[in-house]
């Protein structure tokens, strides 16, 4: 990832940024189709950091065996 690319958190947050102006309707149409463009372009890259994510989670959880082995997800709030 070159060094202007945003981290996940960064564009997470933008994307919530967008969606706000969006909803707030007071958009020009070419400006809500702007909005909308990066918003898009952003929502693919949060999803690709999360599949990423997600692979790496399933090699590091992976038996002796080399098969997956399912391990419930605790969050922070939990327990």
């Amino acid at each position: 990832m070159s060094s202007d690319a945003p981290d996940f958190e960064a564009a997470l947050k933008r994307l919530e940024e967008i969606v706000r102006k969006l909803e707030g309707g007071e958009q020009s149409l070419d400006s809500a189709l702007g909005l909308f463009e990066e918003g898009i372009k952003l929502s693919r890259f949060c999803h690709s950091k999360l599949e990423q994510a997600e692979r790496r989670v399933e090699i590091l959880l992976k038996n002796n065996s080399g098969q997956a082995r399912p391990v419930p997800f605790e969050t922070e709030n939990e327990g």
